[in-house]
């Protein structure tokens, strides 16, 4: 199935619930990139065992595939000086979840409770913030079907997919707020920028 080795099948069908495969995520290092830049494809991220928030989308993504939900990416941006976040989208009930890797307290799983995925998206602002407490989600994307992917061997790519990251950085993005909105948010206070510096890996 999708070119998946015996091996790597066995783990991907452990994951059948959201709530497994997050916390498959969970049990993996988080990459830092404070070498190289990458963009590694699941098989190689399943091997390594470590993976930043892209990474870990697309082997969530995956993990939905082969269970038989569609592998949808969402990206969330921010202002230039802040990081981008890239989440794996699913629906249960009639309503959207997410399911993330990321190094810190809140930028993690969504239950699946969002009637849409603008909802969904919010639930993520207030704790998105820069180290001064300033608020920097911007906009976010449509589900991402990675089926646009397959002729490019996404899954089990032993290079690197730099194409679907090119792809979340060109394709249209919705804005969430007006400038009227951003010129009134208010900062971060000290203790939610005291707990946002909380790891699960230390760099």
């Amino acid at each position: 199935m999708f070119g998946l080795t015996k091996k790597e099948l066995t783990l991907l069908r452990t994951l059948n619930t959201p709530r497994k495969v997050q916390n498959y995520l969970d049990s993996l290092r988080a990459d830092n990139e404070q070498v190289d830049d990458t963009c590694r494809s699941p098989r190689t991220v399943m091997r390594e065992k470590r993976a930043h928030c892209l990474e870990g989308a697309m082997l969530a993504a995956l993990a939905f595939r082969v269970h038989r939900r569609p592998p949808l990416l969402l990206d969330l941006t921010s202002v230039p000086h802040d990081l981008d976040h890239v989440v794996a989208v699913f629906k249960q009930h009639g309503c959207w979840g997410a399911v993330s890797k990321t190094n810190h307290a809140v930028l993690c799983y969504r239950e699946p409770v969002y009637r849409s995925i603008r909802e969904l998206v919010m639930s993520y602002f207030h704790e998105y913030f820069d180290h001064a407490g300033f608020k920097t989600l911007r906009s976010y994307s449509n589900p991402v079907h990675l089926s646009r992917f397959d002729k490019q061997n996404w899954m089990i790519n032993e290079k690197e997919n730099w194409f679907i990251a090119e792809y979340l950085v060109d394709v249209k993005h919705i804005p969430l707020l007006t400038k009227s909105q951003i010129a009134t948010l208010r900062r971060a206070h000290p203790i939610e920028i005291k707990a946002g510096k909380l790891l699960q890996w230390r760099r």
